[in-house]
């Protein structure tokens, strides 16, 4: 097993042990591998992580929920809920955000639950309405840093649908257009598998991640 780190687009792997994936990354010169557990290691290994040269990590520990809560503590942890939504077509929905095809997805409220937080992200960025929530797809982790912080988000995807005229986009009210605008959303889209092949050449290595355990893409 293994848990998935992106620092910017650079994967950094905690692992109880190689697999095929990871093995790709563990043959490049500009990754970086480490099998002795300390906590000198894991400041290493973050340290690393930043530097423009290295492109991928690899840390392995036999016990990987101890490897987990030493690097989750170097972090503050913010969690967030996405949505992979599809229509009766089995087209799915992007954004264009900020020069890059994005899935609609926000930081957990207070007093929200994960579930509650991906639908309402879904309907605020896009104005959709009756999405059904059908089932937990995987969580991601990416770090950046804010107001001199260390960030880790942790988003639960889910996969989502919507039936009918229900999925027509509609144009956006007073609320959320402020909020697309703010999120600087400039383009709404269902995509087809077809199309997803070609907007997933510009979008974050995350959202590939989510394509990917959705089987849309391979």
């Amino acid at each position: 097993m293994y848990i998935k780190i992106y620092f910017n687009d650079k994967p950094l792997f905690l692992t109880d042990g190689m697999t095929d994936e990871i093995q790709v990354y563990a043959h490049h010169d500009d990754a970086i591998l480490i099998d002795e557990f300390s906590h000198p290691a894991v400041n290493a290994m973050i340290h690393e992580m930043r530097r423009e040269k290295v492109h991928a990590g690899i840390f392995i520990h036999s016990d990987l929920d101890i490897l987990k809560k030493a690097f989750w503590k170097k972090f503050n942890l913010v969690q967030a809920g996405g949505g992979l939504v599809s229509n009766e077509q089995q087209a799915y929905l992007f954004m264009f955000r900020r020069g890059k095809w994005d899935l609609p997805k926000g930081k957990l409220d207070p007093g929200e639950t994960l579930e509650q937080c991906a639908i309402r992200e879904v309907g605020e960025e896009t104005g959709l309405s009756a999405v059904r929530l059908d089932s937990p797809l995987l969580i991601t982790h990416h770090t950046y840093d804010e107001n001199g912080r260390h960030i880790l988000k942790e988003t639960h995807w889910y996969r989502m649908s919507v039936a009918g005229a229900g999925a027509e986009i509609p144009v956006p009210d007073e609320r959320v257009a402020r909020f697309q605008q703010y999120e600087a959303i400039t383009e709404i889209a269902w995509a087809n598998k077809e199309r997803i092949a070609e907007l997933a050449k510009n979008t974050f290595p995350s959202i590939i991640d989510v394509l990917k355990a959705a089987e849309i893409i391979f």
